[in-house]
């Protein structure tokens, strides 16, 4: 993902003016905001599941990929580009209806990796799962590798 036009001084942007993802549309993720320090999303329940009707884990694991690396690619933005690296989900409770809501927050801004906390609660505010991702961060295309930090 690269190249969302920030719109404000926080570093927040339109979430329409992110990059279209097509697995987005095929889990119906839908981007609500998008900043560095908090991007929140919402999929539903209804055809993420798995066999036995409840929300499947790689749906969640897909949901908290996608807002921790929209939030660090607005952080790492303009000159490097955010690569996740390391991603782990603890699933606390079943969901098997509704929609459910995940918040990135960051843990860790750095110069060469950015890493996330994404809460993903159901609707009755319950949290379901916690993930958190690692993204490393390179120098764009085109960045001189001195004028990035990076060595």
């Amino acid at each position: 993902m690269s190249g969302p036009r920030q719109t404000s001084a926080d570093g927040a942007c339109d979430p329409a003016a992110l990059p279209h993802a097509a697995i987005h549309d095929r889990l119906g993720i839908r981007i609500v905001s998008a900043s560095p320090r908090r991007c929140v999303g919402t999929m539903p329940v209804e055809g993420n599941t798995q066999p036995a009707g409840l929300l499947h884990g790689g749906a969640s694991c897909v949901l908290a990929e996608s807002l921790g690396s929209i939030a660090a690619t607005l952080y790492a933005a303009p000159d490097r580009v955010a690569l996740g690296v390391d991603l782990n989900a603890t699933h606390h409770r079943p969901v098997s209806s509704g929609t459910v809501t995940g918040v990135a927050t960051p843990v860790h801004l750095g110069r060469t990796t950015a890493t996330y906390e994404i809460a993903i609660s159901d609707e009755e505010g319950r949290r379901v799962c916690t993930a958190r991702l690692t993204c490393y961060l390179r120098p764009a295309e085109g960045a001189r590798r001195e004028d990035s930090g990076v060595r």
